[in-house]
């Protein structure tokens, strides 16, 4: 994963893909950050959820870039790619990517890598059974 430069196409598959709405901007216009993590989080959980077959918590965020800004009205997709499965814990690559007004080329915005451990029902870490990715 490159902390400073876009790529060229996505890696990964499509985990989540939504609409960035005018409820989740800043005071200047622009889609919160934090709103945009919101979201990745989220697709990766799926991922490590599909992967493991298990329950998750995300217990770590590490490299987060943006690159660029996503607006009001921009289709936001997020990729997914296993890039570890440990014993308890699974890391999981989440891109970025826009299409301005759901139209046209698709932009690489932001990436960070997400780790998740794998809960029992009580919510203490547990095996990953399903390590094959």
């Amino acid at each position: 994963m490159s902390k400073h430069t876009p790529r060229a196409e996505p890696q990964g598959e499509v985990s989540l893909r939504m609409v960035a709405m005018p409820a989740d901007t800043n005071p200047s216009g622009q889609i919160f950050g934090g709103w945009v993590l919101g979201q990745m989080d989220m697709a990766g959980s799926i991922h490590a959820v599909g992967q493991s077959g298990q329950r998750v918590v995300t217990v770590a965020v590490d490299a987060m870039v943006f690159h660029k800004p996503v607006h009001v009205g921009d289709e936001v997709t997020c990729y997914t790619k296993i890039m570890r499965v440990g014993r308890t814990s699974i890391s999981v690559l989440v891109e970025t990517w826009v299409r301005r007004s759901r139209l046209g080329t698709s932009i690489h915005v932001t990436e960070g890598l997400f780790t998740y451990v794998a809960v029992d029902a009580r919510g203490h870490p547990t095996e990953i059974l399903n390590k094959e990715f």
